[in-house]
């Protein structure tokens, strides 16, 4: 079972279903999940209705009943950089999926999740690709889950084949190849996507840059800079070299968002990959000295 406990915060008597709605940002199927749950809705120890009143120090806890989990698979490791009693920030390896699926059924962040968090549903707040590396948060309720959906700011970083100079934004629609149910494509009757990049250094054959994303599209950055025609080093799939790298250079080294709970500001941060590191050797980043501001282009 999963539990979200507050205390009411408000100048006024209210409603308890329009202060949950308001100003916590449970949604109405939330809601309505929490109303048909025995004792879903506590206030002060003793069951209540989401039309009852509540008032300022007034401790309500909401309490929801756990789908079925995946399968635990406890020979897994994957480190985690930080948790509360609501989520846990993991740094993903590549190789692993987070999701399972036919071809990866034990073998994903999901299923050590499930080994190291028994008795919580895997909610996967962002998503990365299997050989993709770094942050990825998963939410311990439906609550944090929904208050953080979409809501997370990240900082990709990778290292492209080529000399890049200049920051920039890429802007082109991304489509499913025709005849392809994995890769991807730009062409003009493609979703929008929008991509902003700014370079950090060179070594003799790459070009190191951190990205910010303004759309989630499947592949988006790999297929946006094969199309600007500096593809990702170790994406053989989208045209990179694979001379130096055994996999697709990109991780997610930075995430930044607001707690649902607190409402305080929070980061995470994991140092790109060593073999990511020895293809630009010159940059070195100071993840220590970085914080949001820094990181806004």
């Amino acid at each position: 079972m999963g539990q979200l406990k507050l205390v009411i915060q408000t100048p006024e008597p209210v409603r308890l279903c329009e202060y949950l709605r308001r100003r916590i940002g449970v949604s109405a199927r939330l809601l309505a999940r929490l109303k048909r749950t025995p004792a879903g809705i506590l206030c002060n120890g003793v069951p209540v209705r989401a039309v009852d009143p509540v008032r300022a120090g007034d401790v309500v806890v909401l309490t929801m009943p756990e789908q079925e989990g995946l399968e635990p698979n406890p020979a897994l490791y994957v480190p985690s950089v930080l948790e509360t009693a609501h989520y846990i920030v993991y740094d993903k390896p590549t190789g692993m999926p987070v999701h399972p699926s036919a071809r990866h059924r034990r073998d994903t962040l999901g299923n050590y999740f499930a080994a190291s968090m028994p008795g919580h549903t895997f909610r996967a707040v962002n998503r990365l690709d299997r050989d993709t590396s770094g942050l990825c948060m998963i939410a311990k309720d439906a609550y944090t889950a929904s208050a953080l959906q979409g809501k997370l700011e990240k900082r990709y970083y990778a290292v492209l084949c080529g000399h890049l100079t200049g920051d920039g934004t890429i802007s082109a629609p991304i489509a499913r190849t025709e005849a392809s149910i994995i890769t991807r494509c730009v062409r003009q009757d493609g979703q929008p996507a929008v991509t902003h990049y700014r370079v950090l250094g060179h070594s003799a054959d790459y070009t190191a840059v951190e990205i910010r994303l303004e759309t989630g599209r499947t592949h988006q950055i790999r297929v946006h800079f094969s199309h600007l025609g500096y593809p990702l080093a170790g994406d053989d799939l989208y045209g990179g070299s694979c001379r130096h790298i055994g996999q697709q250079a990109l991780h997610c080294g930075r995430l930044f968002w607001r707690d649902p709970v607190t409402k305080q500001a929070c980061s995470a941060v994991s140092p790109w990959r060593r073999d990511m590191q020895q293809l630009v050797p010159a940059v070195q980043l100071d993840w220590r000295n970085r914080n949001e501001e820094d990181c806004k282009f």
